[in-house]
């Protein structure tokens, strides 16, 4: 039994520690420039050396890095790390794998990517030498990859798969065109594909998937359609209720896309423990059961105002993958955020007609499912109330800029009001003529 200890302690002796430093990292930040000339696509990218956890990189006394020994492994790491982990499209059209025209070491404090032409200058320029004394956790690795094209007027896409360098990847992606014109773009993880000039067509595809993929995972938003549905369970009765939530949530998510709403860090916490406060008085109102369908579409269109601003906040990071179709973008999400209501509401209606016919009487089974509807939404409520008080409410500045917003906003808020009286006025004739008819 010793023999066996011993040995075993002799065999962790002799295991190679060093690389034990290379563990994946928190968070790393990537830069990658892509620029299409004649009939080659350039592909720069700088990367911290910490993601590359598996390589052991060579050292000198003193445990700086081996430059002269290094340069030779840092072709392998960029194909292994890097270009494998990268498709590229030419007009749908995946290209094959690049020819790597540099790799070379950098030391953190280099600016050369601050811009196309000092990235290409620096990594085609001189190297590190082993005059330069840092240790492998503090360099990173720029490459320029080459991939043949057929012109540089195509429509180029990517899907990055570099979301496993580290437990969070932030990526700068700037997309160069021939004209020196430059395109931005920053996303975190694994942005899916990214079509650096899409269609029309292509950008409505994206962003009505991403609508319902939104609202799906949205269980809050999902909560307050549930309240909406409890006591009006009538196709005819749910009508102007989903259409005014429908249409609220429309007018604030395009008039936050396009920077009407307020940019104050308070504003986001506010927004999201609105939101939690409609779901609570939806549920509170059920339990009541004081609610009618004249009433509940206005206060529906009221707090669809304020959840607007929530899908705005999911759609702030993709709307940059919009390209110059940013209206048909935001209208394409609203489709999928609308289809995805359709789905659950053909989920709950039926689900909610067989509990309340086989499991528990109406009345009952509507205080029951609106008391745990509250009860969540209550403790979301609470929390969110938490983070929202850390932040300081700080007046904007009176300028011209504030003064022309809250313009707009007035003449909003007047328009809407004109339009609920009008509606208002429409579904009381029409309830009346309804009335007669039915008697």
């Amino acid at each position: 039994m010793i023999r066996l200890v011993s040995s075993l302690f002799a065999l962790l002796a002799l295991l190679p520690f060093g690389a034990a430093a290379h563990d994946i990292p928190n968070d790393i930040s990537l830069q990658m420039y892509f620029r299409p000339q004649g009939q080659r696509l350039h592909v720069l990218i700088r990367v911290p050396m910490t993601a590359m956890r598996d390589e052991v990189f060579p050292e000198r006394q003193g445990g700086f890095l081996d430059f002269e020994k290094l340069d030779p492994m840092l072709r392998g790491a960029s194909k292994q790390w890097l270009a494998d982990f990268l498709d590229v499209y030419e007009n749908d059209r995946k290209l094959p794998q690049p020819k790597i025209l540099a790799a070379i070491a950098s030391l953190e404090s280099d600016k050369s990517f601050a811009s196309y032409d000092e990235a290409v200058a620096h990594v085609s320029g001189l190297k590190l030498t082993n005059e330069t004394t840092v240790v492998w956790n503090q360099t990173m690795l720029d490459v320029m990859f080459e991939y043949p094209i057929e012109s540089d007027q195509s429509k180029f896409s990517l899907h990055p798969g570099f979301e496993r360098l580290a437990l969070r990847v932030v990526t700068a992606l700037r997309f160069v065109l021939p004209d020196g014109t430059v395109r931005a773009f920053e996303y975190g993880g694994d942005p899916g594909l990214i079509r650096l000039d899409p269609s029309w067509f292509q950008a409505a595809a994206r962003f009505v998937r991403s609508g319902f993929d939104h609202i799906l995972d949205g269980t809050d938003h999902l909560l307050f359609l549930f309240c909406l549905v409890i006591p009006f369970r009538k196709l005819r009765a749910l009508i102007p209720i989903v259409t005014a939530f429908t249409l609220a949530h429309s007018i604030t998510l395009i008039a936050s896309a396009y920077d009407l709403a307020p940019g104050a860090l308070w504003f986001p916490p506010l927004v999201e423990t609105l939101i939690a406060t409609s779901i609570v008085y939806m549920a509170l109102e059920n339990i009541v059961g004081t609610s009618n369908v004249h009433r509940r579409w206005i206060i529906t269109f009221c707090f669809g105002l304020v959840h607007g601003f929530g899908f705005s906040f999911a759609l702030r990071e993709t709307l940059q993958f919009a390209g110059s179709h940013l209206l048909t973008s935001l209208l394409s999400f609203n489709v999928g955020v609308e289809l995805g209501q359709l789905l659950v509401l053909a989920a709950m209606l039926p689900a909610l007609h067989l509990l309340f016919k086989y499991a528990v009487a109406e009345r009952m089974g509507t205080i029951i499912l609106s008391a745990l509807v509250a009860h969540t939404s209550w403790h979301w409520m609470t929390d969110r109330w938490s983070v929202l008080s850390r932040y300081r409410f700080e007046w904007p500045e009176w300028n011209t800029q504030f003064l022309l917003q809250a313009l707009h906003w007035a003449m909003a808020i007047v328009f809407l009001a004109a339009v609920l009286w009008a509606i208002s006025v429409a579904l009381r004739r029409w309830e009346e003529r309804s009335g007669r008819m039915s008697a």
